[in-house]
């Protein structure tokens, strides 16, 4: 039985509306950064890359030829977008296709890397690899990989689509997973943003429609409390309003140009007739629509990016269900060799100096310096002599492939949070596009990564990234207030706000780059002699919840003001209710 494809446009339009944009090209521009050079000590040499995942009695992998190798393997053609995250990708295979001692060929794989920058046409070559392989289980394999953000949309779409086949034939998602993003995707915005995040509202954002920059904007929007008005044909004062740009590099020239246009005025969701004039106040965008803003107009600083949001972005990448069960050796070998591809990177600089020279093959664009500095990211200054951060991905060790599926030694799900989190606000956005999304449990399948940790431990030698808080939070990303339930004079926190907790501990767990603040409130009933320290041990339960779920402790910073810091008037009840709050606060 064969799967009769329809156009395009018509095949993943949940898909094409959801995620337009997320696969845009990543194009990078400017100088090299310098690499410093491997350090001898005795017969010892140490790793020489600054975020080194190995100690000093690793041992640096002979690189891969530039030959083909012929290993009569399992043939995979494996679809990608340009994007730094798979440098270990690119260091394993060797080349474009699999070349003679890369660690792809020891693995008897056989893959050939295609960049495609096209959602849509990823989704079709799976779809119709999936029909040719229930009829030839010869077929070679197609493999797509997408951000981990993205993915509640296209698994959803997919599985629509592959319903036809059966069961088996359904897409999953396999923990290969190469690495992340870790910067380069990012709102930019004005400075009075960071002082104060309701100065956003009324104001105006342009970026590619239900991307995953995007998606940065709206976890900083629901972290801080804020409104994000869902239609880009509207104004709403009261509201961040969105203006749709045709790619990554409209997004920024719109702001560039001083772009405007007419929008007619709501109030609470309904239009008043009255029209006004809307230009663009900030943007989301990736490298180099943060360069060409800060070379050409300057102005806007980072707001939030992945590097704070340090979970949103890993690189997931989707098969055949079917496929992957029958070729379960060679995904789990596959993990291996990306597991070991991510300590070389991470750890010599010559490893990541060749996965940048292969990436420049594989995507046909500029020379491996290029990608190389961007893989590294940087610190600049824009034309208004502002400091702009752009650039920025890191691969993935085995280690953090554990930690990112909930495998690690906290136990803490990492993957699952980001699906969950932003399945919810696609839903929540638009719901009469997307009113529901694929289950975690359903969509991911990490058997085949557990498999690998079990049978081999030796692979964990490898140092997992972990993020470096400050002692204290002096910049603030986002602050929310929360009303959580405690029983009346206590610190002991009602069951009917678990779920309340649990959706802090997930926000958490995307942000994971910054550290959290929990702020305990009170109304003015009674003496602060009595009121700080019971705000004190409220925020400090909430705390303890939040650790028992897996946060770690030097992560999380409490304090309790009690009455002192009031939002509302303590003489009317509903003042008092909204005065009894916990803050939480990301920041760094």
């Amino acid at each position: 039985m064969s799967l009769k494809l329809k156009p395009a446009g018509k095949v993943f339009i949940i898909a094409a509306v959801i995620a337009a944009g997320i696969l845009s090209v990543r194009w990078y521009q400017a100088r090299p950064k310098e690499a410093a050079q491997a350090v001898e000590v005795g017969k010892v040499t140490l790793p020489d890359a600054p975020e080194a995942s190995l100690n000093a009695n690793a041992v640096q992998l002979p690189l891969p030829s530039g030959e083909n190798a012929v290993n009569g393997g399992t043939k995979i053609t494996w679809e990608r977008m340009a994007w730094n995250s798979q440098f270990s990708g690119m260091y394993a295979n060797g080349g474009v296709h699999t070349t003679k001692g890369s660690l792809f060929d020891k693995a008897q794989l056989d893959v050939t890397y295609i960049r495609q920058d096209d959602c849509n046409k990823q989704m079709a070559d799976l779809v119709k690899f999936a029909s040719d392989y229930k009829s030839n289980p010869a077929t070679p394999a197609v493999l797509i990989t997408f951000m981990g953000d993205g993915m509640p949309a296209f698994m959803t779409s997919l599985s629509k689509e592959l319903e036809p086949l059966g069961a088996e034939y359904q897409p999953v998602i396999i923990p290969v997973t190469h690495g992340k993003s870790y910067g380069e995707d990012q709102v930019m915005a004005p400075p009075s943003w960071k002082q104060d995040p309701h100065n956003a509202l009324g104001k105006c954002v342009a970026g590619v429609m239900r991307d995953g920059d995007i998606n940065i904007l709206l976890k900083w929007a629901g972290d801080n409390g804020l409104k994000v008005n869902p239609d880009e044909t509207t104004y709403d004062a009261n509201a961040i309003n969105l203006i749709a740009a045709n790619d990554f590099l409209d997004a920024p020239n719109k702001y560039i140009t001083g772009y405007s246009e007419k929008r007619k005025i709501v109030v609470n969701g309904k239009t008043t007739g009255t029209d006004t004039t809307v230009t663009v106040d900030a943007v989301a965008t990736w490298t180099p629509g943060d360069v060409n803003i800060a070379t050409k107009k300057g102005g806007l600083v980072t707001i939030a990016n992945t590097k704070q949001y340090a979970s949103q972005m890993p690189n997931q990448t989707i098969a055949i269900k079917k496929w992957a069960n029958d070729h379960r050796t060679d995904i789990e070998n596959m993990i291996i060799a990306l597991a070991q591809a991510g300590d070389q990177v991470r750890s010599y600089n010559e490893a990541k100096a060749f996965a940048a020279k292969v990436s420049a093959d594989v995507y046909q664009e500029q020379t491996a310096e290029y990608w190389l500095k961007y893989y590294n990211g940087v610190e600049e200054k824009d034309i208004q002599g502002m400091k702009v951060n752009l650039g920025g991905s890191t691969v993935f060790n085995l280690a953090d492939m554990a930690n990112t599926f909930g495998l690690g030694d906290d136990k803490v799900d990492r993957y699952k949070a980001v699906y969950n989190t932003f399945g919810n606000l696609m839903v929540k956005m638009y719901p009469s596009l997307m009113p529901g999304f694929m289950p975690y449990e359903k969509a991911v399948d990490k058997s085949f990564l557990f498999s690998v940790i079990s049978n081999h431990p030796e692979l964990l030698q490898g140092k997992a990234i972990e993020a470096k808080y400050a002692d204290d939070i002096t910049s603030e990303v986002s602050s929310r207030s929360y009303s959580i339930e405690f029983e009346t004079g206590s610190a002991n926190i009602k069951p009917a706000s678990y779920r309340l907790l649990d959706e802090i501990f997930e926000s958490a767990v995307v942000a994971e780059g910054l550290k959290l603040g929990v702020y305990g409130h009170t109304d003015n009933s009674g003496s602060d002699d009595v009121n700080i320290p019971l705000s004190e041990q409220r925020a400090n339960a909430v705390k303890s919840y939040l650790l028992k779920k897996g946060l770690k402790s030097q992560r999380i910073e409490t304090k309790g003001y009690g009455s002192t810091k009031p939002i509302a008037d303590n003489n009317t009840a509903a003042g008092k209710s909204k005065n009894r709050r916990v803050e939480i606060v990301l920041g760094e």
